[in-house]
């Protein structure tokens, strides 16, 4: 293999490691942010915090 032909192999998987690695970071970023709504879906959705924590036994 040539010099020029190795150099542009080369180029290309640094290329392709920049990308998938520009990928990753943007698929983490959003799940993060996804995870940060549901925790604040969560938080939203308690109305009461004593709701639930008692049960009337008496009949």
């Amino acid at each position: 293999m040539d010099a020029a032909a190795l150099s542009m192999a080369l180029g290309q998987t640094q290329l392709k490691q920049q990308t998938n690695l520009a990928l990753m970071d943007k698929v983490k970023d959003e799940a993060e942010a996804k995870g940060n709504q549901m925790v604040e879906m969560l938080n939203q959705s308690v109305s009461h915090p004593d709701l639930g924590n008692h049960v009337d036994l008496r009949g």
